[in-house]
C-alpha cells in the first residue's frame, strides 16, 4: 500500500524530469545543428576562393612557368621564376630574423621571468603588433633600411616581413611552452639538470610541434603580404643577383598583373595565386606531418 502511494507521489516528478530531459535533448540538437551550419557556412567562401583560383590559374600552370621571367605587358609566354625566387628569399630572411628572436623571447617570458613588468610589456606589444596594418610594417622597414641603403631590396622586404611574423611566432611559442606539463620540468630537476638544460633538452623539444604551427602561420602571412614589399622590395623583371637590389615577389606580381588590361597577364596573376596557395599549403602540411611525428615519439 505504501509503495503504491509512493509511486503515485513520484509519478509527477518523474514526468517532469522526463520532460526536462526531452527539452534538454531538443536544445542540444538545435544548437548542434546551428553550430554545424555555421561551420559549413564558413567553408563556403574558402572553397569558393579555392575553386576560382584553381579554375582560373590551372591553364598556364606548366613546369616552364616556374622557371621563366615574367613577360612584358602585351606579350605572351613568360612565367613566375624571379617572383618565386624573391618570395623564397624574403620569407627566408624574415624567418632567420623572427624565428630565433620570437622563440627565445617566448622562452624568457614563460620560463625565466613570467610575471615581471618586462614580460607583461613584451606580451602587450606583441599582441598590439598582431593588429597593426601590414603597410605600417612596410613603412618601418622603408624608413630604417631603404632610406639608409638608398635602394629597395630583398633585405628590406625580409625585415618588413619579419616584423609581421615576429608577434605570431612569439605568442604561439609562449603558449606552446606553457602547455608543456610542469611534471616534466620537475622530473628533469629531480635528475639534477639545470634550468637551462631542462628548457632546451626537455621543454623545447616537447613544445616543438606547437611552435612550428605558429611558425607556419607566420610563413603563410609573410608570403602573401603585398603592402610591405611594395614599399621595400618593389618589383623586378630580372633574376635576383644581389640581396641589395629590387626584388620581385609573388604577391606583388599578382597585384600588378591583376591591374593590366591584358588577358594573358591577368591569367598569369591567377596562376601565381594558385602557386602561392599550393606552396603555403604544402609547407604547412609537411611541417605538421614532420613535427607531429617527432612530438609522438
Amino acid at each position: 500500500m505504501s509503495t503504491a502511494i509512493l509511486n503515485q507521489n513520484l509519478a509527477p516528478e518523474l514526468k517532469a524530469q522526463s520532460l526536462r530531459d526531452r527539452m534538454r535533448l531538443i536544445r542540444n540538437m538545435f544548437w548542434s545543428v546551428i553550430c554545424a551550419g555555421a561551420s559549413f557556412l564558413t567553408l563556403v567562401p574558402l572553397f569558393s576562393i579555392i575553386y576560382l583560383v584553381v579554375t582560373n590559374g590551372i591553364g598556364l600552370l606548366t613546369p616552364s612557368v616556374l622557371f621563366e621571367l615574367p613577360p612584358a605587358p602585351g606579350q605572351e609566354g613568360g612565367g613566375l621564376g624571379n617572383a618565386l625566387q624573391g618570395t623564397a628569399l624574403m620569407v627566408g630572411i624574415a624567418l632567420l630574423i623572427a624565428a630565433p628572436l620570437g622563440i627565445l623571447s617566448a622562452v624568457y617570458i614563460s620560463e625565466y621571468d613570467r610575471r615581471s613588468m618586462l614580460s607583461g610589456g613584451v606580451r602587450f606589444i606583441a599582441k598590439l603588433l598582431t593588429g597593426i596594418p601590414s603597410i605600417i610594417c612596410g613603412m618601418f622597414a622603408f624608413a630604417t633600411i631603404v632610406v639608409s641603403t638608398h635602394t629597395k631590396s630583398a633585405i628590406a622586404g625580409g625585415v618588413a616581413l619579419a616584423v609581421l611574423a615576429l608577434p605570431t611566432i612569439l605568442l604561439t611559442a609562449e603558449q606552446a611552452l606553457l602547455g608543456v606539463p610542469h611534471a616534466l620540468r620537475e622530473a628533469s630537476y629531480g635528475m639534477g639538470a639545470t634550468k637551462f638544460q631542462t628548457i632546451f633538452r626537455v621543454v623545447l623539444p616537447e613544445a616543438v610541434p606547437a611552435i612550428m604551427t605558429g611558425v607556419m602561420l607566420a610563413v603563410a602571412r609573410a608570403a602573401g603580404e603585398t603592402a610591405p614589399v611594395l614599399f621595400t622590395a618593389t618589383s623586378s623583371a630580372y633574376w635576383l643577383s644581389s640581396l641589395l637590389e629590387p626584388t620581385q615577389s609573388l604577391a606583388e606580381l599578382i597585384y600588378r598583373f591583376g591591374k593590366y588590361p591584358y588577358p594573358h597577364l591577368i591569367q598569369l596573376a591567377w596562376t601565381a595565386s594558385l602557386v602561392l596557395v599550393v606552396l603555403v599549403t604544402a609547407t604547412n602540411v609537411t611541417a605538421q606531418l614532420v613535427f607531429s611525428k617527432k612530438g609522438r615519439r
